[in-house]
């Protein structure tokens, strides 16, 4: 089943990643894949996406699949948000927006992570 899929909030399309309850590092790099997909090969600075981390396992390798992942994307992403972080989850995130240049807020939930990416 895919973790991925365009969604419509507002009139925008975005791009949705589901990584939540995601439980091995395999699968967190299963959904990072698919995403890259799909990302790379849309015109540059043009791609609003959306992610879902509630309840995500996270470790070192995570951490260095979503570097990658999140440098990677730099160029196509217009707009990015996340939400549903844990507080460690979103410390390491924090310190991996300072490493890549990225500017992606974390929301509490779907909704305003979504509205954020009216602006």
């Amino acid at each position: 089943m895919s973790r991925t899929k365009m969604i419509t909030y507002k009139g925008l399309n975005i791009f949705y990643m589901d990584f939540s309850n995601a439980k091995t590092q395999q699968e967190v790099a299963q959904i990072i894949e698919e995403s890259i997909a799909y990302i790379r090969q849309q015109p540059g600075h043009s791609v609003s996406a959306i992610t879902n981390m509630e309840n995500m396992y996270f470790n070192n390798e995570v951490k260095n699949d979503f570097l990658h992942f999140l440098k990677g994307n730099k160029p196509y992403i217009k707009i990015s948000s996340v939400f549903g972080m844990s507080g460690l989850a979103r410390i390491l995130f924090n310190g991996l927006m300072k490493i890549t240049g990225r500017d992606v807020r974390s929301f509490e939930n779907m909704t305003d992570a979504q509205e954020f990416l009216l602006k």
